[in-house]
């Protein structure tokens, strides 16, 4: 399609458009919205975190308010489906009240006080420290989740919550939805008292850039690909002023069956694996693109379960074209590869649209290569036969970093003894005997990793500890109690939990 200025909204069911949904932002409005976003951070900063609990509790109040329509325009825009989408917003107003709680609770700001006084290395001066908000923050969308992880997504939830602005940029896979969010949480916001600009958003590639190379942004918060994210974070970095770009980028989260769980539970794994891989039209960026199985009769028995399941699937509708474009090549490249089968197909999809068929590709672990482990958005996964642990150990040496790493093992075999450390070493979250594709919102959460799976490992972007992106410490010297924030007083007026004099104090005392 022909750029314009004009952003429309596309049916995937059909390929067709069905609205025009706004007019691309221009660097000017980008400006301008930058610009109201820095004039709302110093007040937004200075909202009392219970005052600041009670605006989250309101805009998750109204984006559930809207809960039909919300997910109807999402279904419309997405395909994926209305109970996928119901659940997605019952999460999204989850993590808005999750925040609000965090808030309440107080611990998130490391609040430490060390008195004046003695010390071995001599006099000390009264020190006390705690986080305090970035500044405006810049949010993408991402394609896969229109509302978890968009306009009203934990980014945007972490970012408010930690006292800063956001400026969002829709994602163009479903603009309409983005709009919709936006205009329920802005009426939310403006009515709970929130400043002027807490809350923005941008529609265009062009807009994207201008955002993040604006002045007035402090961090940004993306998911989406290695390709958009890498440039926006070589943007972020040049900067006169370069900022944190926290980038959820490409993660193909490998997955071992060991040799006891294949021969034990044959059918239950295939039924996990491929439910895993296929659930929301294989688009999550927790999918498990790569199954390694052992060799053997147990080994072959699971890889013919898991083909049978595949060549049963029906077909999915994927997010937008370039998905479609991109899974038709991984499928066609397979086909000229010598090392890679392609093992099964699913159902044939419609011509009309963007769908695709349940596709399974197949190699082996001494065969297997960088290029098989490239992640491919869309159901379709790999299957890698092993011999022993040290094949899989020179495999997954081939893997790139992920969000989540999985072990499928019977209790005390020794076989997951040797592989763990290795996945381990990969991923941001192992898990065991479960399956990735989905991920709580929770303070034990990690949804992060290495490049190039996201842009710093230090982090989670889910989960309450998500919000330390957008903060930074900030120490008070010597400072007299009238000019301290609240939680630093000898005496908050809000009880919190706090190291004073090395020492930590719960809320209770």
């Amino acid at each position: 399609m022909a750029d314009t200025a004009d952003v429309v909204s596309i049916d995937p069911r059909t390929g067709t458009p069905a609205e025009t949904v706004a007019a691309k932002t221009t660097a000017e409005q980008v400006d301008a919205l930058c610009r109201a976003a820095a004039q709302a951070a110093p007040l937004l900063a200075a909202t009392p975190r219970l005052e600041r609990a009670r605006i989250l509790r309101a805009v998750a109040a109204a984006l559930e308010a809207e809960r039909a329509a919300i997910v109807a325009l999402a279904d419309r825009e997405t395909a994926l489906g209305e109970t996928r989408l119901n659940g997605e917003l019952t999460r999204t107003c989850y993590q808005f009240e999750q925040f609000a709680v965090m808030l309440e609770d107080g611990s998130y700001l490391e609040a430490v006080i060390d008195h004046a006084g003695d010390t071995p290395m001599g006099p000390r001066p009264d020190l006390r420290r705690m986080l305090v908000p970035l500044g405006p923050v810049a949010v993408f969308g991402s394609s896969n989740f229109p509302l978890a992880f968009s306009v009203p997504g934990g980014d945007t939830a972490a970012a408010l919550a930690a006292g800063c602005p956001v400026v969002v940029k829709a994602h163009s896979s479903h603009p309409a939805t983005s709009k919709a969010c936006h205009d329920a949480m802005t009426g939310a916001l403006s009515a709970a008292g929130a400043p002027e600009g807490t809350l923005g958003i941008v529609y265009g590639q062009k807009a994207g850039a201008e955002l993040v190379r604006h002045p007035a942004i402090q961090a940004v918060g993306f998911t989406g690909s290695l390709g958009g994210g890498r440039a926006l974070f070589d943007i972020a970095s040049s900067r006169p002023d370069p900022i944190p770009f926290y980038g959820e980028l490409g993660s193909v989260n490998p997955l071992v069956v060991t040799p006891g769980a294949a021969d034990a539970r044959a059918e239950e794994i295939a039924n996990g694996i491929v439910g895993s891989f296929t659930m929301g039209a294989g688009q999550f960026c927790t999918k498990p693109g790569l199954v390694f199985l052992p060799e053997g009769g147990a080994g072959r028995r699971l890889g013919d379960a898991i083909a049978a399941a595949v060549a049963e699937r029906g077909p999915a509708v994927l997010l937008n074209a370039n998905i479609q474009r991109d899974y038709q090549d991984r499928w066609a490249r397979a086909a000229e590869d010598p090392s890679v089968e392609r093992r099964a197909e699913g159902a044939a999809a419609d011509e009309q649209g963007w769908g695709v068929p349940v596709r399974l590709l197949a190699t082996s672990a001494a065969e297997f290569t960088a290029e098989t482990a490239e992640e491919c958005f869309g159901p379709i996964a790999v299957l890698v036969t092993y011999r022993d642990s040290d094949e899989v150990a020179q495999a997954l040496a081939k893997v790139p970093n992920s969000l989540a790493a999985t072990l499928i093992a019977e209790d005390d075999e020794k076989f997951a003894d040797e592989v763990a450390p290795v996945l381990r070493g990969l991923a941001g979250r192992l898990v065991y005997n479960g399956y990735p594709t989905g991920v709580a919102v929770a303070w034990g959460m990690t949804h992060g990793g290495a490049w190039p799976s996201t842009t710093n490992a230090l982090h989670t972007s889910v989960g309450m500890t998500s919000a330390r992106r957008f903060l930074r410490p900030l120490t008070w010297q010597d400072t007299p109690q009238r000019l301290l924030p609240d939680e630093l007083r000898d005496t908050p007026g809000t009880p919190l939990p706090r190291r004073v004099d090395g020492r930590l104090e719960t809320a209770a005392g």
